[in-house]
């Protein structure tokens, strides 16, 4: 399959070699994606940990909050892949031998992940089970190391 995109990958590669407003467009819509999915779940992760040691009405108010945090995670992560993979059709010979780079693909895979645990635990504990609430605090401690080490490898991504 790989080979039958090589022509297309090859064009790319050249397309966005010879073009600053293109490489510049694409980094931008990288880096907004990012800021905006990545600085909605870090902030909703920050409100979930206050509000696991506040009162349950305090609590069912801020999972109801959460919900609309998760639209915005979603559609700055589809930027970010979106444009993620123009950037490694870009440069494919560097990143398909990047450690960095398969790390980096595995931490967000991991958010992911723990991206879908949170939405279920969002509604089971708007649902009023008590019990979920342990999943929203200790899956938004997973979130915060796992965007910042996802931050990390996308930083050293060029550097390695």
């Amino acid at each position: 399959m790989l080979n039958a995109l090589m022509p297309w990958i090859d064009n790319w590669s050249s397309l966005y070699s010879n073009s600053a407003a293109l490489r510049t467009g694409l980094a931008f819509a990288h880096i907004a994606g990012l800021v905006a999915s990545g600085g909605s779940a870090i902030a909703a992760d920050r409100a979930t940990l206050v509000a696991w040691r506040r009162d349950a009405a305090s609590r069912l108010a801020h999972v109801r909050v959460l919900h609309g945090t998760h639209r915005t995670v979603v559609i700055g992560l589809t930027v970010v892949s979106l444009s993620g993979v123009l950037l490694l059709a870009a440069d494919l010979d560097t990143y398909l031998h990047s450690t960095a780079f398969w790390i980096k693909m595995a931490l967000i895979a991991a958010l992911i992940v723990n991206g879908g645990v949170l939405v279920r635990a969002g509604r089971r504990a708007q649902a009023g089970h008590q019990r979920a609430w342990a999943w929203l605090g200790y899956g938004s401690i997973v979130s915060l190391l796992l965007w910042g080490l996802t931050t990390l490898l996308g930083a050293a991504l060029p550097n390695v």
